[in-house]
């Protein structure tokens, strides 16, 4: 996987160079959450849609 710094690089470089600071800000802050997302996954760090919507439903209750 690239680290941060590498596909920020890449981002900002496949960007229009009319972009606007807050489309890159967007694009940065997309990338790196899905990064971290790709990295959990990685780690077995996530949970079932199915536990998910479980949990959700716990939280309605409340």
């Amino acid at each position: 996987m690239n680290s941060l710094k590498q596909a920020s690089i890449e981002v900002i470089k496949s960007l229009p160079d009319s972009s606007s600071l807050d489309e890159i800000m967007y694009e940065l802050n997309l990338t790196a959450q899905v990064l971290e997302g790709l990295s959990d996954e990685e780690k077995n760090k996530t949970i079932s849609t199915a536990d998910l919507l479980k949990r959700i439903e716990k939280w309605q209750q409340k």
